[in-house]
């Protein structure tokens, strides 16, 4: 079993936030929310807490009075639903939640929320990144079916206002596991699993891609036929936008090359990373963020993975 991190020592901030999950040790989520607090002037930050115990995690959490909430990761998004008193819309419509946040009780304790701004920094990546975005009304696609898909599926839908909505993914069990579960939420309606080429060249091109998937050279035929689905709907119709959320180790993907190389405007995920944390850090201290915080944290996050501006 892999050695987890040390216990986080937050004896030197003024407030914390955390970040529990694991392994996480990659994560630039710590130095993205230190830019935003320094930038502010705060001695405040979010510290990695990788751990296999989510029930001794959330008992360190209620006793820690200095904690502004917390970002969840894997394997935790969907266990640590019981342990909230109150979820938002976007957390019940998701299934999945990657924030924790904290209320006040009329008698001074506090309320545990969970929500997911997973969606909202999806919906910035596209917003912030294209010049007069217009995609209400047209389809949308999502490549994936994991936890990052059911999110990009409500930010096209209730941001974007896509509609239709394609979904393909070499797995047709975890589709299935979308579909279901959007049927139970009543947001099914508008969802179509696009699984051959022909039914690809049948409908309508879409207009906003996600991309939420690992990056991986296509190998079994299932693998093959939704990469040729995806060049189908890149090479059919006008040329829009693909955000490609894989962004570690490296941005430079074969789904982004393949957007670059069919006419499409590729927005990197360190985009949607950011949106993400911002959301955070409002929902966590009610300050505000403006365009020259946006810079500077978009700048901090391309120096150190050492991607050119």
């Amino acid at each position: 079993m892999a050695k987890l991190l040390p216990l986080p020592d937050t004896s030197s901030y003024d407030r914390v936030a955390y970040l529990v999950g694991n392994p996480i040790a990659h994560s630039r989520s710590p130095e993205l929310h230190r830019t935003i607090y320094s930038t502010w002037g705060k001695n405040w930050a979010q510290c990695l807490y990788e751990t296999t115990d989510l029930d001794g995690f959330i008992k360190y959490l209620k006793k820690d009075a200095k904690c502004m909430g917390s970002g969840v990761t894997m394997p935790f998004k969907v266990a640590v639903i019981p342990y909230l008193d109150e979820l938002t819309e976007e957390g019940k419509a998701i299934g999945a939640i990657n924030t924790i946040f904290f209320k006040t009780a009329a008698d001074g304790s506090r309320i545990y929320c969970g929500t997911n701004t997973d969606c909202v920094g999806i919906r910035d990546a596209f917003i912030t990144n294209v010049k007069n975005p217009q995609y209400r009304g047209k389809p949308g696609l999502v490549v994936g079916g994991g936890g990052t898909c059911r999110a990009a599926i409500y930010a096209l839908q209730r941001f974007l206002g896509c509609s239709p909505i394609y979904i393909i993914n070499r797995d047709t069990s975890e589709v299935d596991s979308v579909l279901e579960e959007c049927r139970r939420n009543g947001t099914a309606n508008d969802l179509i699993h696009i699984s051959t080429t022909a039914q690809a060249r049948s409908v309508r091109a879409p207009g906003a891609v996600v991309s939420a998937v690992p990056d991986f050279p296509p190998v079994t035929e299932n693998e093959k036929t939704i990469r040729e689905i995806l060049k189908i709907f890149l090479n059919g119709g006008e040329k829009g936008a693909l955000l490609e959320m894989c962004y570690h180790p490296s941005p430079d993907t074969g789904i982004s090359r393949l957007a670059l190389e069919s006419g499409w405007q590729l927005i990197g995920g360190i985009e949607a990373m950011l949106g993400q944390g911002f959301a955070q850090a409002v929902m966590w201290t009610g300050l505000e963020i403006d365009g020259t915080l946006r810079s500077v944290a978009r700048r901090m996050v391309q120096d150190r993975m050492k991607i050119p501006h």
